[in-house]
């Protein structure tokens, strides 16, 4: 298949799941073309290969100019004419969007624009559905976004439930879990590293995230302070950036515990230092999957996660870690030192999190059920087709040639 992939390129869950979702359909033998507005973060290895090298994965810029005229820039429609182009000049099969707005929204424009039966498959991650979507300017826009594309998927059974009641679709949403690499996520002998974290052989607790306020990043210090007033000797990690950094490094001194927390920044080699934890910590105020808390599982690291959302579907309370009531430190920080003191349980937990990592969200698992709806789509149009329903053709230029057909698995 020729795979079209938009996204966006960061570190965000849904930018990972995608990059990791288009590496993986390229190791499968399809072509796949990333129409971004930056080279995505895990396109460059993190551990591994270089996928940017690879020849059957293609980068496409979106390029934006701007005007006096127009005080914003026009992403969405610089999105559109680039999804037009890559699909005229690359004959894409289908155009895989990670968001309802603005990808899938431009996806279906780029579709009216071409004037054929390229597809569309939209990929609902949370953000999209729970905070943009909900503005009453953008409800329409999600609605219509959802309902034409070809197949939806989302991330966690909350997602779908959630998409279904706040905009009433009666679009089919198939749940597909996110992913991860076991290559890249696994348990490291990370000894050395934890001498240096934690030379006085204090427990190391994880947390992961773009510190926005929904993280809730700071109720992992609070939590700390409690644990160390208990008399546990421990540290806490906090990996990532974004607009509440500077607000945790304060409340951090604030507490008088700057000395056992460490911002650490954005990380591209995670593994090490997860594998070097004791307790993954995620007390956001509400996450569709948790993909952080799903990469530390991965490397055998218990975790300790609110109820948000789809956090329970991951995250088995009382088998690979603990769930508690978002906002409720206290209990936070208890579930924390039980798996800090209690040596067996902490043994359990982190064995059962590794087993379920790997087991239910390996890729090996999941992106074949991506290929299936992929095939299952484009077995559509070819039914239409031989059943006399045939797509307006693509009109050509000189620099262009007439698109594959639909059911081309090339």
């Amino acid at each position: 298949m020729n795979i079209g992939i938009t996204c966006y390129p960061t570190y965000g869950g849904s930018g990972v799941v995608a990059t990791e979702l288009g590496k993986s359909l390229a190791e499968r033998g399809h072509r796949v073309h990333f129409i971004t507005y930056a080279l995505p973060m895990r396109l460059t290895g993190a551990g591994h290969e270089d996928a940017r090298y690879l020849d059957n994965i293609f980068y496409h810029e979106v390029e934006m100019s701007t005007y006096p005229l127009f005080e914003f820039p026009l992403y969405s429609m610089a999105l559109t004419s680039a999804m037009v182009e890559v699909a005229r000049f690359e004959k894409l099969d289908l155009i895989h969007a990670h968001y309802a707005i603005p990808h899938a929204t431009a996806a279906v424009l780029a579709k009216q624009i071409l004037k054929n039966d390229i597809k569309i498959v939209t990929t609902l991650h949370g953000t999209d559905i729970t905070l943009v979507g909900l503005e009453p300017s953008f409800e329409p826009l999600m609605k219509f976004s959802i309902e034409s594309s070809d197949a939806v998927t989302a991330v966690s059974q909350y997602l779908r439930d959630e998409t279904i009641g706040n905009y009433d679709v009666e679009k089919e949403i198939e749940v597909i879990p996110n992913f991860i690499d076991t290559e890249t996520f696994r348990p490291i002998d990370s000894k050395n590293l934890k001498r240096l974290l934690a030379p006085n052989g204090e427990k190391l607790l994880v947390h992961t995230s773009n510190f926005r306020e929904v993280k809730r990043v700071k109720d992992t210090i609070h939590a700390l302070k409690i644990i160390l007033d208990r008399g546990i000797k421990a540290k806490l990690l906090l990996i990532g950036d974004g607009p509440d950094r500077g607000e945790c490094q304060a409340l951090a001194r604030e507490l008088g515990i700057w000395q056992q927390t460490r911002f650490l920044g954005k990380q591209s080699e995670l593994a090490s230092v997860l594998s070097a934890s004791d307790v993954f910590l995620m007390p956001s105020g509400n996450e569709s999957f948790g993909l952080s808390a799903l990469e530390a599982m991965a490397c055998g690291v218990p975790v300790v996660s609110s109820d948000a959302g789809g956090l329970p579907e991951l995250n088995i309370d009382g088998e690979t870690g603990f769930v508690v009531p978002v906002g409720d430190i206290q209990a936070l920080a208890e579930r924390t030192t039980e798996l800090l003191t209690n040596k067996p349980l902490h043994t359990r937990t982190a064995k059962a999190a590794y087993r379920r990592a790997t087991g239910e969200f390996a890729k090996e698992r999941i992106v074949p059920i991506y290929e299936a709806v992929y095939k299952s789509v484009l077995n559509k149009s070819a039914q239409k087709s031989k059943a006399g329903i045939n797509p307006k053709p693509v009109r050509t230029s000189k620099h262009t040639s007439e698109r594959s057909h639909p059911s081309y698995h090339g």
